[in-house]
């Protein structure tokens, strides 16, 4: 396959592996064209694209914060520096102001961090804060917040980011999500004035209207992401969602007026429309995914979708339509892959 002057690259990480897969994508299919390995139990990691860096979160004694740099033409991603996090690995990474900051959320370490990123190396923690769980945080888009989700806590907590990157609780620190829903993964879409979060045991998009000024988020409603007629219950906290056929929502991302969320226990990816108000209708075609889908990601112009299933060794390549998704193409990944970005 030839590469377009339009193309682009695809990366996956692949945690069983401990690899990340880089594809060469030309609009119509993937090449994998590199696979770079050494990076044990990796599930989430940062891209800055100015500057062809990938900030990968690595398991073991310690665990860390490998800063990688990303030759485009080969794929190939060379280490280059890393960040050791004793008290824990990372399971979401984000950057921040430009790339000069990167913020972290520790499941099982229960605990968030802010770092400074100068040249492409990770400094040590500026600010950490702590609650129970924590499976995501990004930034505002105009790096001036930053929102932490405690999927143990059941909440979401909010704070300024200062300009030496400290991590400030706003007047109210938190903000609660419906007892036992199990918050995850979040989206922060300015256009429609909210954050959505996504709930690992209802399997619902809860949706906060977010104040630009003060950062404050006011929690509103919630939509169905899941398929109601699958039989599937109500999770909870240590519960195997799979001997139970319980609800295990993943992960969610938004392209123009429309959320995508994944849902593992039924292996599916649904799409939500969001109205003019940022409302959202309930979720109602389902397309079933790679086994267990735990990551995925749009293209930048929301026409191509690619998921990643932790119970399969492949990645599928979707277009995006109005009536739903459709297979392009299934390419090899790796297993246990987790997390994909376009870049």
């Amino acid at each position: 396959m030839t590469a377009s002057p339009a193309s682009s690259l695809v990366l996956v990480a692949n945690a069983g592996d401990g690899s990340i897969s880089t594809f060469r994508f030309d609009g119509s299919g993937l090449e994998r064209i590199a696979v770079t390995d050494g990076l044990t139990g990796c599930s989430t990691f940062a891209v800055d694209a100015e500057r062809n860096l990938v900030y990968a979160a690595v398991k073991g004694e310690p665990a860390g914060i490998v800063t990688l740099s990303l030759d485009r033409e080969s794929g190939e991603l060379t280490p280059s520096s890393r960040l050791d996090l004793p008290a824990g690995g990372m399971n979401y990474l984000a950057l921040a102001r430009g790339g000069t900051a990167l913020l972290g959320a520790s499941y099982g370490g229960g605990y968030g961090i802010s770092c400074r990123v100068a040249d492409g190396s990770v400094g040590g923690p500026v600010s950490r804060i702590s609650y129970p769980n924590l499976h995501s945080v990004l930034p505002s888009p105009d790096g001036r917040f930053a929102y932490f989700v405690s999927l143990g806590a059941d909440l979401v907590a909010q704070y300024t980011l200062g300009d030496d990157l400290e991590l400030v609780p706003l007047a109210e620190p938190t903000v609660s999500a419906p007892q036992g829903s199990g918050p995850r993964h979040l989206v922060i879409d300015d256009d429609h004035g909210c954050v959505y979060v996504l709930t690992e045991f209802s399997g619902e998009v809860l949706r906060y209207r977010r104040d630009p000024i003060e950062g404050a988020l006011t929690y509103l409603d919630a939509a169905t992401a899941f398929d109601t007629s699958a039989g599937l219950g109500h999770s909870r906290f240590g519960a195997d969602p799979l001997a139970h056929h319980y609800i295990w929502g993943a992960d969610l991302h938004r392209s123009g007026d429309r959320l995508w969320a994944s849902e593992r226990t039924e292996s599916t990816l649904a799409s939500l429309d969001i109205a003019a108000d940022g409302e959202l209708r309930h979720a109602e075609v389902f397309t079933v995914t790679e086994q267990q889908p735990r990551g995925f990601a749009l293209s930048a112009d929301g026409r191509f979708l690619v998921a990643a299933g932790e119970k399969t060794t492949t990645v599928s390549l979707y277009a995006v339509g109005d009536e739903g998704l459709t297979l392009l193409q299934r390419a090899e990944t790796g297993r246990g892959a987790n997390w994909v970005r376009f870049v």
